[in-house]
C-alpha cells in the first residue's frame, strides 16, 4: 500500500532510494544508542553488499517497477512466492536446512490463502504483462535466496546486520536515483514522502530488525513464511481501524495461510 502511495508522484529507483535512506538514519541511531559499532573488515562489507541487493535494492527496484504494470492484488500474490523458492533453493542447491514435504505443503497452501484473500479475480491478468510480472516473480525470489543467505551474519547483532545491509543500498541507489531520475526536477506530494517515511521507518528498519533475529532463531524457510502472514495481518487491522466486513471467502483465506505457516513452522516431533 505505501508502495502504490510513494510511486504516484515518485519514480521506483528514487523511492527505493529515499526508503533505503530513512532506514539507514533510524537504524544507524539504534545501533548507537546500543553502544554498537559497524565492523571495519572487508569480508563483511562484501556480505553486507550482497545481501543489500538480494534483501533491498535489486528485489525492491524490480518489485517497484513490475507495480507500475501489475494490479496490486496480483503483484500481492507473485510476490508471496518467496517461501517457495526458498523450499526450492534449499532442496535442491544449498541443503542447509532439512526440508520435508510437509514444507512444501504449507508453503502451497499459503500461497492459497493469500489468493482467497485478495480473491481469485486477481488472477485473471495473470500472463498479460509478462515481462513485469516476471520481475515481481524474480523479486520475490531474490527475497528467498536472501533469507538463507542471512545466516552468514549469525555472529552480527542483528540491529549492525541491517544497518550494514540498508547503509550499503543508499550507497547505491542515492547514485542511482540522482543519474536515473535527476530528483531535483521531481515534486512528490505530502502523501508520498509521508508514505515513505512510514516506509523506511516500519516497513524497513523496524522489520530488518526482526527479520535477521529471526533468521537465526527459526531459519530461513520459517522466516519466509511470515509473507503469507502479511494480508491476514492486512484483513485484522481493517477490521479493528476501518471497520470493514469480513467475507466468509477471505476468513477462510486468513485460516488457511495460518495453516501453512503453521505446517512449516511447526516442529516434527510436535505434529
Amino acid at each position: 500500500m505505501f508502495i502504490r502511495m510513494g510511486l504516484e508522484t515518485l519514480p521506483p529507483t528514487t523511492l527505493v532510494a529515499m526508503r533505503v535512506t530513512v532506514a539507514s538514519l533510524v537504524l544507524l541511531v539504534v545501533i548507537w544508542r546500543q553502544g554498537y559499532r559497524l565492523p571495519t573488515d572487508l569480508d563483511s562489507w562484501k556480505n553486507f553488499a550482497i545481501q543489500s541487493f538480494l534483501n533491498s535494492f535489486g528485489a525492491w527496484t524490480l518489485l517497484a517497477w513490475g507495480q507500475q504494470y501489475v494490479e496490486s492484488g496480483l503483484a500481492t500474490v507473485l510476490n508471496s512466492t518467496s517461501p517457495i523458492f526458498v523450499f526450492l533453493l534449499t532442496w535442491l542447491v544449498t541443503k542447509h536446512e532439512a526440508v520435508s514435504l510437509r514444507k512444501i505443503t504449507g508453503a502451497i497452501i499459503g500461497l492459497m490463502g493469500i489468493v482467497l484473500i485478495i480473491g481469485v479475480d486477481a488472477l485473471q491478468s495473470l500472463g498479460q504483462e509478462v515481462v513485469a510480472q516476471l520481475a515481481i516473480l524474480f523479486s520475490a525470489m531474490l527475497y528467498g535466496y536472501a533469507a538463507i543467505r542471512g545466516q552468514k551474519f549469525s555472529h552480527l547483532p542483528s540491529t549492525v546486520t541491517a544497518a550494514g545491509v540498508m547503509i550499503f543500498a543508499s550507497v547505491v541507489l542515492i547514485p542511482a536515483s540522482i543519474v536515473i531520475d535527476q530528483p531535483w526536477t521531481l515534486s512528490p506530494s505530502l502523501k508520498s514522502l509521508t508514505a515513505i517515511a512510514t516506509l523506511g521507518t516500519f516497513g524497513t528498519a523496524v522489520a530488518l530488525l526482526l527479520y535477521f533475529r529471526l533468521i537465526n532463531t527459526l531459519g530461513s524457510l520459517n522466516t519466509a513464511s511470515q509473507s503469507y502472514l502479511r494480508m491476514g495481518i492486512g484483513v485484522m487491522l481493517g477490521l479493528v481501524i476501518f471497520g470493514e466486513q469480513l467475507s466468509l471467502i477471505v476468513a477462510m483465506g486468513v485460516v488457511i495461510s495460518i495453516l501453512g505457516v503453521a505446517l512449516i513452522n511447526i516442529p516434527a516431533k510436535q505434529r
